[in-house]
C-alpha cells in the first residue's frame, strides 16, 4: 500500500463518519419540537426541526363574537406571525445542528442538496 492509498482511505472514513453524523442530525431535527408565538401567546405554533407545522393552538380570547370579520383577520395575522416565529426558531436549530457538518464539507448549508 502506498501513501496515497492511506490518505484516500482516511478520506473515505471521514466521509462515512460525516454522513452518519448528518443522518443523525437530520433525525434529531425531525424529532425536535420548537414553538413560535404571536399576540403574547394567544397563538402558538409548534414545528419540528425541519420547519413542518405540527400543532397550532389558538386561545379563545382571540375570538370577538361581536365582530366575526375582525376576528378572522386577527386570527389569520396571528397564525402567520406565530408560524413564522416557529420556522425561524427551527431554522436556528437547523443551523446549530447542521452548520458544523456543512463547514466540515467546506461550505455552507446552501451548497448541500435539500438545504
Amino acid at each position: 500500500m502506498n501513501p496515497g492509498d492511506v490518505n484516500l482511505q482516511q478520506l473515505l472514513e471521514q466521509a462515512q463518519l460525516m454522513q452518519q453524523q448528518l443522518v443523525s442530525a437530520q433525525q434529531e431535527l425531525n424529532e425536535a419540537q420548537v414553538e413560535g408565538s404571536a399576540g403574547g401567546g394567544l397563538v402558538v405554533a409548534t414545528v419540528n426541526g425541519a420547519g413542518e407545522l405540527q400543532e397550532l393552538k389558538i386561545s379563545p380570547e382571540v375570538v370577538d363574537p361581536g365582530d366575526a370579520q375582525e376576528t378572522v383577520e386577527t386570527i389569520a395575522d396571528l397564525v402567520i406571525a406565530a408560524v413564522r416565529d416557529a420556522v425561524r426558531a427551527a431554522s436556528e436549530l437547523q443551523q446549530e445542528k447542521l452548520g458544523p457538518l456543512a463547514q466540515g464539507l467546506g461550505g455552507g448549508l446552501g451548497q448541500l442538496p435539500g438545504f
